[in-house]
C-alpha cells in the first residue's frame, strides 16, 4: 500500500499583513506582495474584504482526465460581494517562481454563499485585508502529478 500523504514539518516565520486597494486584482495583489517580501514558501492565514467582480472555478467531472475530475469552467459573478475568507498555499515552482493556490469563500447581499478556486480577474471593491505567513524549514512545491494530471502540493523537508 502506498503512503497516504506527502508531508514535511516546519515553522511559521515572518508575518506580512497587507491591504489591497480598490480596483486591484486579488490574486495579482497577493502575488505582488509575495514577490516584494520574497515569500516562496507560505500560507494565506486570513483574507477578508469586498469584491466588485469575482472569477473562480470549482472541481467537476472531466471524463478526459485520468482521475475523472479537475477544475472546470470559470464561474463569474459581476456584482458586489463580501469576501468572507480565503486560504491557500504559497509555493515555488520548478523555476523558483511563486505559485499560488488560493480558495475563496464569499457571500452576496442576500447571504447566499459561494466558494472555489480563485482565478485572475477577481477585483477588490473597497478593501482586501490579507495576512500571509512565511513557512521555514519546508520547501513548498507544486509539482505535476501524472496520475491526477494537475499540479499538486508536494512539500519537501529542508
Amino acid at each position: 500500500m502506498s503512503e497516504q500523504m506527502i508531508a514535511a514539518e516546519g515553522r511559521l516565520g515572518r508575518i506580512v499583513a497587507l491591504r489591497l486597494k480598490p480596483g486591484t486584482d486579488l490574486i495579482k495583489g497577493i502575488q505582488s506582495a509575495c514577490e516584494r517580501y520574497d515569500i516562496h514558501n507560505g500560507v494565506i492565514i486570513s483574507a477578508i474584504g469586498s469584491l466588485g467582480r469575482v472569477r473562480f472555478c470549482d472541481v467537476e467531472a472531466l471524463p478526459d482526465k485520468k482521475c475523472g475530475y479537475g477544475y472546470g469552467r470559470t464561474l463569474e459573478l459581476d456584482e458586489t460581494i463580501e469576501l468572507t475568507g480565503a486560504s491557500g498555499v504559497i509555493c515555488s515552482d520548478a523555476d523558483n517562481g511563486i505559485n499560488l493556490h488560493i480558495h475563496i469563500s464569499m457571500s452576496d447581499k442576500n447571504g447566499k454563499a459561494y466558494g472555489g478556486h480563485l482565478v485572475e480577474g477577481t477585483i477588490v471593491l473597497m478593501t482586501a485585508d490579507i495576512v500571509i505567513g512565511e513557512i521555514t524549514g519546508i520547501e513548498m512545491r507544486r509539482e505535476y502529478d501524472p496520475e491526477m494530471e494537475v499540479f499538486l502540493l508536494s512539500p519537501k523537508q529542508l
